[in-house]
This record gives C-alpha cells, sequence and structure tokens, in this order.
C-alpha cells in the first residue's frame, strides 16, 4: 500500500495525448496521490516544459518523494512500478515473469506507439494524402495487432493469470484505434483479432480506466480541444500549425 504521507506526484501532460494517460492509469491503479498539469499542446516545445523535458514531449513527472523529474512513459511506469508498487499489484515478483514484463512494455513502445502514431498521421493530420504512406503504416498496425493477438491466445493476460502494467500500457492508444484507421461508425476495429478485443475491453471496464477518461475529458473541454486534439474551429493541421506559428511569433514581439 502507498504509504499516507505520500506527497503527490505532479505529472505534466496535454490532454489530447494517449502517452501520458498510460502514467496516469499506473498512477489510478496504484493509488498513487499525483496532480495534473495541464498545458496546451502548442506549447509543448516552449519553457518551463522544455526545463522538465528536454525533448518535448509528454508526459513527465516530478516526483517530490524522491526529488526525481523523469520523462518518457515507459520509463515513468518502470519507476513508479519499482518504487509504489510494493504490494505487486502489477507486477509480480519473479525474474522471468518481470523481464517478460518489461519484454512487453517494450513492444508498445517501439511497436504500438510508433506505428499507431504514424498511421494517425497519414490518414488524419497530414496535408495531403499520400497512399504509400497509408498503406505502409495501416499495413504495420494490423501487423501489430496480428503479433498481439497471436500473444494473447489462449490467455487473458499478457503475463501470468492477472492484469499488470504490461497490460495497461496499451489500452490508450487502443482506444484511438477507430479514429486513426478512419474506421466507419459502428464498426470495431478490433472485431479480426478477437483475443485482442476481448482483452481490451477486460482493461477499458476497470474504474481506473473510466476515472482517467472522465479527467481526460474535463481538461479536453477546458482547452476546447475536439477528439482529434486539434481545437475547435480548428480544420486540419495546416490550420493548426499556422495557428501555432502565429502566437510564437506574436510572443516574439513582446
Amino acid at each position: 500500500m502507498t504509504k499516507l504521507n505520500t506527497k503527490p506526484i505532479t505529472v505534466w501532460l496535454t490532454p489530447s495525448g494517449p502517452n501520458p494517460w498510460k502514467v496516469v492509469l499506473i498512477l489510478e491503479e496504484l493509488q498513487v496521490p499525483y496532480v495534473i498539469e495541464s498545458f496546451r499542446f502548442n506549447d509543448v516545445k516552449l519553457k518551463p516544459y522544455t526545463d522538465i523535458c528536454p525533448n518535448g514531449r509528454v508526459p513527465a513527472i516530478v516526483d517530490p518523494n524522491t526529488n526525481l523529474t523523469l520523462w518518457e512513459s515507459g520509463a515513468i511506469i518502470q519507476y513508479l512500478e519499482e518504487v509504489y508498487d510494493t504490494d505487486k499489484k502489477l507486477t509480480y515478483e519473479s525474474l522471468n515473469k518481470r523481464q517478460l514484463l518489461n519484454q512487453y512494455l517494450h513492444f508498445q513502445m517501439s511497436g504500438q506507439g510508433p506505428y499507431f502514431g504514424q498511421a494517425g498521421w497519414f490518414n488524419v493530420l497530414h496535408h495531403e494524402r499520400i497512399p504509400s504512406a497509408i498503406e505502409r503504416y495501416n499495413d504495420q498496425v494490423k501487423r501489430f495487432l496480428e503479433v498481439l493477438n497471436t500473444c494473447l491466445e489462449g490467455k487473458a493476460w499478457l503475463v501470468g493469470d492477472k492484469c499488470t502494467f504490461a497490460d495497461l500500457s496499451f489500452v490508450p492508444w487502443n482506444c484511438r484505434l477507430d479514429m486513426l484507421l478512419q474506421t466507419p461508425p459502428g464498426e470495431d476495429p478490433l472485431a479480426k483479432y478477437p483475443n485482442v478485443q476481448a482483452w481490451h475491453h477486460r482493461m477499458v471496464d476497470r474504474p481506473s480506466w473510466k476515472r482517467c477518461m472522465e479527467v481526460r475529458d474535463k481538461l479536453m473541454d477546458d482547452q476546447g480541444l475536439m477528439p482529434n486534439g486539434m481545437p475547435k474551429g480548428i480544420n486540419n493541421i495546416q490550420e493548426y500549425e499556422a495557428e501555432i506559428a502565429r502566437e510564437a511569433a506574436e510572443k516574439g514581439k513582446e
């Protein structure tokens, strides 16, 4: 159990991205106190955030209990497990199982995140349609899901007999899949991968994920953002980039 005198961890995030919600989900599962520092995507490459994360990507955390600032969602998850999951709620004691969990976390980081992200970029955000790029990344999404479906054959969870941090790390990007692939309304993009579909449904039904989405919806609304992460009234990535450039130019005149 988390100690009662634990100070809240600050999670820096822009609410539209999937990666921050992997970290928030683990914090919710472990019942570790946290506060969210939500800011606009326009400011992700600006101070004060770049003083925390020089890479200008979210999320990052500042933990006053250990005086540690950390970025990269996979590294943050591993840190939270090592420091705060003392009851091994989302991990295991055995060496072999812990390494398998790390394997799947790396699979999420190197496979799901990049390929899903690029599919979303070329299907939704890029200013021109490039059929070869769309085909390339859509095919990689399908290949990834086929591998994941095979890994889950005959199993409820990726490793062992319980939901772990490795399983949970896949939830946010899978929840965006219909938007990333521009799936027709009423269709489930996971339907062709029944093992993945059932596994995913087990996780999104967890109270921790529902709490995450309640927080995210409020933060998105506070910033006037649409589901695709762009501000209301902005129709495409060109308009969004022009707005960001305009704001940057105005700040430069101050």
